[in-house]
């Protein structure tokens, strides 16, 4: 399994940009899974559902299985650790490349998507695992960019770059 980070500020178009890698890593034969970290608080499952019910009851984990999906569903209690990509890679079934977006500060090859509407700064003077950038604009620095619409190139920038990791 390899690994390869899509790193960026909210609204820089992290998640449009995987959304449009995945059909063309797929068209080349490989298996890609996602992670996605985020800060807020999110729900899978709605209140009242058999699901809720039970995670709100206490179990540490509820696994929901159906004809098309399964979801693991694992609550982190008050006082307990939130796993680290590490552990989360370790859930995931064996696949070709992992997509991960989010984990910003993890030692992962990783490519910034940056958008000059943002008015944000640059990541990747102070992110030494950042290896290129996709942008709309050339950084200030002599530094390797794509251009954001660049999927076919981008592609193929994150199969040779991704990292072997033990499964």
């Amino acid at each position: 399994m390899k690994v390869f980070g899509i790193a960026g500020y909210s609204g820089s178009g992290k998640t449009t940009l995987i959304e449009r890698l995945l059909p063309v890593l797929r068209s080349r034969g490989l298996i890609v899974s996602v992670i996605k970290h985020t800060h807020h608080d999110f729900e899978l499952d709605r209140p009242g559902k058999d699901s809720w019910r039970q995670r709100e009851a206490g179990a540490h984990e509820v696994l929901l299985s159906g004809g098309r999906r399964w979801a693991l569903l694992h609550e982190i209690r008050s006082g307990e650790a939130p796993p680290g990509l590490d552990q989360i890679l370790g859930r995931l079934a064996p696949c070709d490349l992992v997509l991960v977006e989010g984990y910003k500060r993890e030692p992962i090859p990783k490519l910034e998507v940056h958008r000059a509407a943002l008015e944000k700064g640059w990541l990747y003077p102070q992110d030494c695992h950042i290896l290129a950038v996709a942008s709309d604009v050339t950084p200030p620095e002599a530094f390797t960019r794509f251009d954001i619409n660049d999927v076919e190139q981008l592609a193929v920038y994150i199969i040779e770059n991704s990292k072997e990791i033990p499964c």
